[in-house]
């Protein structure tokens, strides 16, 4: 297997942290020079990671959550991002959705935005992503256990989701008192042996993220 990916989009933490979990061997092609590139756009011209090319079945697979199912369903292992029973796999599948849309998507535009030239900027736009953002973390306050994971006692996809998602909001948005058991939960996602390796990997990286620094 090979997946494409980027050191730190938080969609290739999300497929790392799954890997890692499994123990599932792969080869990294990190999207640096013009040879990688290439290949990866040959494979998928929507220019989107991270993306998973598995030659010995002929696929490539996209998309941060549909990679973790094809892992799950064709390198079975220790993980399983999705549990047997319907009800409780509903309640995964939808917490993943909560985190990429609700937590993921505003904090990348709140990160676009900073990227952007000082006259292309949108104060306004900025202003509704951290207003989502709040609306998430008051939400997520009510759901997260005191304790084990997003949806229970097992680690999932929804995991996988929170890490990256939670990690990166909390530079940009920080998680404040009023959240204690969302503080705490994104502190045992920290703590998880997955998770410790993507950051560990990311740190030469990590100058480059715009609000590294605060």
């Amino acid at each position: 297997m090979i997946l494409y990916y980027h050191p730190l989009s938080s969609y290739c933490w999300k497929v790392l942290i799954a890997f890692y979990e499994n123990g599932t061997p792969f080869t990294p092609r990190m999207l640096e020079g013009e040879g990688v590139a290439h290949e990866w756009l040959a494979l998928w011209p929507i220019g989107k990671f991270p993306l998973l090319r598995d030659s010995t079945r002929d696929m490539t697979v996209a998309e941060a959550s549909i990679i973790i199912e094809y892992l799950a369903t064709h390198e079975p292992g220790t993980f399983r991002p999705i549990p047997l029973n319907p009800d409780a796999a509903l309640q995964v599948r939808m917490m993943d959705r909560l985190f990429d849309n609700y937590v993921m998507t505003p904090m990348q535009a709140i990160v676009a935005d900073r990227l952007r030239p000082a006259d292309s900027r949108d104060p306004y736009g900025v202003e509704q992503a951290r207003a989502l953002i709040a609306k998430a973390y008051a939400l997520l306050e009510t759901r997260i256990g005191a304790q084990g994971w997003a949806v229970g006692d097992n680690f999932t996809l929804a995991d996988c989701a929170a890490a990256p998602a939670l990690f990166y909001a909390d530079r940009i948005a920080p998680i404040s008192s009023d959240h204690p058991r969302l503080a705490a939960y994104l502190a045992r996602l920290v703590a998880r042996p997955s998770f410790a390796r993507v950051l560990m990997e990311k740190e030469p990286w990590w100058p480059m993220f715009p609000f590294a620094n605060g």
